[in-house]
């Protein structure tokens, strides 16, 4: 066939599979009128926005207003790991090293650790690092994806085939499974970058071990940056963000999607895998980097990012869909439960002002403070009920993670390395508790219509 031939072809299909796209698309319309006909809970959340209630949970509780009198009033937001106040959880000052293990400890076991099981529960987590010189060459090494997100998807399935007893889920083994995917993941989203940058850059390949002595937000730092150096607010800093990171009630959606692919009775590495698909989406983990982004685009297509009137207009394009993505969303701002505030975004916004102060980056921490002023604002006053809108623990994430030098391609992969605590406690919960397969249903809303018989 000659070329001719051929890319006329080509153009034939091309225009067929035109057609089915746009049959596709016809056919998958549904009139959302019908929601609210059948009282269909469109997203799992009631006519008010609030998550209809699927299950039962007492590894976190997230507080975003106040009933009185049986009327939801806005509040700042609380979230609680195990009871105990997250804030607190993270602590004050540089001296803490341990918080996310800490945390992890508390959310798995559902009590605070005391010293010596802090201790050994470090000790543990240190035991089960290593990655074999195998696995890195045959798993992570091949087939290098620039959306880090899907090498850690694959890394985490292929952990099956090394794994001795990969599908029993009894409570002992599953926990076993947990603690070396809480260790592990660190090395995996690290090592997934480096062999990114090498193989699509050149970058020089170093692979470093983690060390016994450091804590899992030290690890990062030393096996990210070449010379392995960082400082004690540095690892604080990124200790404090693993943190508050780490767990957000049963309903979002990457918790959601491990409660109901482990009702199935899935093993271990497939849930896993499965939440970080969840994660990997713009609309959930992969927001902080969104938010990086737009404020990247702000900053090239603004006629003066000092000034809060020339912000604001930016922000209108956005909002119109004429700047930035074009979805008429501004990142990081606006929470499904939280409305006067996000107590992670709080912290957060602490600790990056410091990071700020100690980096001499103060001025970018001033257009991120102003453009959420004006962004918070901007979305009151577009609902037009004067509703309060908050910043989200997206916003100021991507900035914290820019200061302390974690490339754009790891965000939501440290998301990840964060999320593996509560995703790992949740599995455990639905496996204790025996619960049913979830199944909610569908309302079929097409029509049933007699198939044509065979002309003669």
């Amino acid at each position: 066939m000659s070329i001719d031939s051929m890319m006329a072809l080509s153009d034939v299909l091309n225009n067929k599979f035109d057609e089915l796209v746009e049959n596709c698309m016809k056919s998958g319309i549904i009139d959302l009128n019908l929601y609210q006909e059948y009282d269909v809970k469109r997203g799992l959340r009631d006519s008010t926005g609030k998550g209809v209630l699927t299950g039962l949970t007492e590894i976190s509780d997230v507080n975003g207003y106040n009933i009185v009198k049986g009327v939801k009033e806005p509040a700042d937001g609380q979230l609680f790991y195990q009871g105990y106040d997250v804030k607190k959880l993270v602590g004050s000052g540089i001296e803490k090293r341990y918080a996310f293990e800490e945390t992890t400890y508390l959310l798995l076991f559902g009590e605070l650790p005391t010293k010596e099981q802090l201790k050994t529960f470090v000790e543990i987590l240190s035991s089960l690092q290593e990655l074999s010189g195998t696995f890195i060459r045959d798993v992570i090494m091949k087939a290098p994806s620039p959306n880090l997100m899907n090498g850690l998807q694959r890394s985490v399935l292929t952990l099956y085939s090394y794994d001795e007893n990969p599908d029993d889920i009894s409570v002992s083994n599953v926990l076993r499974q947990s603690l070396q995917l809480v260790a592990k993941l660190p090395l995996i989203a690290v090592y997934n970058y480096h062999a990114y940058r090498h193989f699509q850059f050149f970058d020089n390949l170093v692979i470093k071990p983690a060390k016994k002595e450091y804590s899992t937000a030290e690890n990062i730092l030393h096996m990210l940056r070449p010379d392995g150096k960082f400082t004690r607010l540095e690892a604080r800093v990124l200790d404090a963000a693993l943190v508050l990171h780490a767990e957000h009630g049963g309903g979002n959606n990457s918790t959601f999607t491990n409660h109901v692919v482990t009702s199935s009775g899935t093993d271990t590495y497939s849930a896993v895998a499965a939440s970080i698909a969840s994660l990997k989406g713009p609309r959930h983990g992969g927001a902080n980097l969104k938010a990086q982004q737009m404020i990247k685009d702000l900053q090239e297509n603004c006629r003066d990012i000092q000034s809060e009137e020339a912000v604001r207009e930016y922000l209108q394009k956005v909002l119109k869909k004429e700047a930035f993505d074009g979805s008429g969303l501004i990142y990081g701002m606006g929470h499904a439960v939280y409305t006067l505030s996000d107590p992670r975004e709080i912290v957060l916004k602490e600790y990056a002002k410091k990071l700020a102060e100690a980096k001499g980056m103060e001025d970018k921490f001033e257009l991120y403070d102003r453009v959420e002023k004006v962004a918070a604002d901007l979305l009151m006053r577009r609902s037009h009920v004067m509703k309060p809108i908050c910043a989200n623990v997206d916003f100021y994430s991507g900035l914290i993670y820019t200061m302390l030098g974690i490339p754009e391609e790891l965000f939501t992969p440290v998301f990840a390395i964060s999320r593996i605590s509560g995703w790992s406690a949740h599995r455990l919960e639905e496996l204790v508790n025996k619960g049913k397969i979830i199944r909610p249903a569908y309302k079929y809303v097409g029509h049933h219509i007699d198939y044509p018989e065979k002309s003669k």
